[in-house]
């Protein structure tokens, strides 16, 4: 069968969407504007083509929803970079608990399983998958004052139980991975804590060695933000990773943020694509979107594009 997006080929070389590459790791958005539905299909065809695939979700939306049905306030905190992200006090842990894990993770399995694909879904606190240091504190802007804020539920995810996913793969189920993640408060002991959903899924596919696909609701990084004609197609060399991050502003500040760790940690590739196009991964595989390679890590891209963003966890 002849699928859109996925490009032909001359003899010898693999598919985009065949099995004998490495695994993918799609994060997908949990933004309203983000459409899974495209996604999905793209899961169950690279599935069925042999292709070892892991979704980590956000589900801001959610959240946000089942906040304002509960009457509580959704807090928004802006890091000394310029970041905004939420921050999670107890009771909005458990709102964020109830919607990601329960409610978004379920919505997403139950939509691969109808695709025909063995789904499984997992919180990042499920067999100590994605575990990390709770951060109790953040580093906030309020009023023009640098100030830190205390109570938050976050962290970011130091280790991931790569044996529970490749055992999950090898035995043909693909994992749907949501926050929480397990953070830790003493060696011991841990809580489960909002984690950025992007980070997360960088961690992923770090360890497992996977090509990473981010999908949101544009077509990828523009070097005008304002501009959708003026998008970054390719980031290979140390100057073209420098001018990415100097054209990463807002909410994709994270994203870039979250490509450099994917690639710093192990990933093969990180592309940034739009989730709403037609047969989005499989296009983003096939070189849609703003595709970040290791040489422009390895040739020269220097620091991170994070600092002070990750000190306000997000859930997107």
């Amino acid at each position: 069968m002849s699928w859109p997006g996925a490009a032909a080929v001359a003899d010898g070389e693999v598919l985009p969407d065949g099995g004998d590459g490495p695994p993918v790791v799609v994060k997908l958005g949990g933004a309203r504007a983000v459409d899974p539905a495209g996604a999905v299909g793209d899961v169950a065809h690279l599935v069925a083509n042999g292709r070892d695939v892991v979704v980590v979700h956000g589900g801001s939306t959610a959240v946000d929803d089942l906040l304002d049905r509960l009457g509580i306030e959704s807090e928004y905190v802006e890091t000394p970079s310029g970041v905004t992200g939420r921050f999670t006090d107890a009771e909005t842990m458990e709102a964020f608990t109830m919607a990601m894990a329960g409610q978004v993770n379920t919505d997403l399995v139950t939509a691969m399983k109808n695709a025909g694909v063995d789904a499984v879904g997992l919180s990042g606190v499920d067999g100590g998958l994605l575990t990390g240091p709770r951060k109790s504190a953040v580093r906030v802007v309020e009023d023009g004052k640098k100030k830190i804020k205390r109570g938050d539920h976050s962290g970011t995810p130091k280790q991931v139980n790569e044996g529970l996913l490749s055992t999950l793969l090898a035995d043909g189920y693909t994992p749907v991975v949501s926050p929480p993640m397990f953070g830790m408060e003493s060696e011991s002991e841990g809580t489960p804590v909002n984690t950025d959903a992007d980070r997360a899924a960088a961690a992923v596919a770090g360890a497992l060695g996977a090509e990473l696909v981010v999908l949101t609701d544009v077509a990828g990084v523009y070097a005008d933000p304002d501009d959708p004609d003026t998008l970054i197609e390719s980031v290979a060399t140390g100057d073209e990773y420098d001018a990415l991050t100097d054209a990463a502003e807002g909410f994709m500040t994270r994203k870039v943020m979250a490509a450099t760790e994917a690639l710093e940690s192990g990933a093969t590739a990180v592309t940034v694509a739009d989730a709403n196009v037609r047969d989005p991964i499989v296009a983003a595989l096939d070189g849609a979107g703003t595709r970040i390679e290791r040489s422009a890590l390895i040739d020269g891209g220097e620091a991170h594009a994070g600092g002070d963003a990750a000190d306000a966890e997000v859930d997107g």
